[in-house]
């Protein structure tokens, strides 16, 4: 089973899509499951305000994880990590057209009118784990690209 499986799966078992994401790559950084999956929680529906996809926000505590800035003073180091991240969501936006959750839902889901619809139109089911799979075969190809 490949990444983008395993994060679907986990997304399926009731974890979102932050969560779903992160957790996928932790075992690579020495995280264990329960703490990516707690790490994640707060992450998911874009933070509960349907700001930033959730999917996007895990592939970047992983990038994070991997290139983030950590000695101060070390601009160089932050620099890369800025650039990544911004390479990152440029790629994720023109495979996706955005990084916010509401904008790939296409509603709001803090309205309850539009919660209901995204409900109705079974979006959680259908947009989100397109969201997911996609975050991490982005996130795979930065990481392939930037080693």
């Amino acid at each position: 089973m490949n990444r983008s499986e395993k994060a679907l799966t986990l997304f399926a078992k009731g974890f979102n899509c932050s969560q779903a994401v992160l957790t996928v790559f932790a075992d690579d950084f020495g995280i264990e499951e329960e703490l990516a999956l707690k790490l994640g929680t707060q992450f998911g529906g874009g933070a509960r305000n349907g700001e930033m996809c959730g999917a996007v926000s895990g592939a970047l505590l992983v990038l994070g994880l991997k290139y983030g800035h950590y000695e101060q003073g070390n601009t160089e180091q932050k620099s890369k990590a800025y650039s990544i991240a911004s390479e990152y969501t440029r790629r994720f936006k023109e495979k996706n057209g955005s990084i916010v959750c509401r904008e790939l839902l296409g509603y709001d889901l803090t309205k309850p009118e539009d919660s209901e619809r995204i409900k109705e139109k079974n979006l959680f089911g259908t947009v989100c784990p397109a969201m997911i799979k996609s975050a991490v075969e982005v996130l795979e190809g930065i990481l392939a690209d930037y080693e």
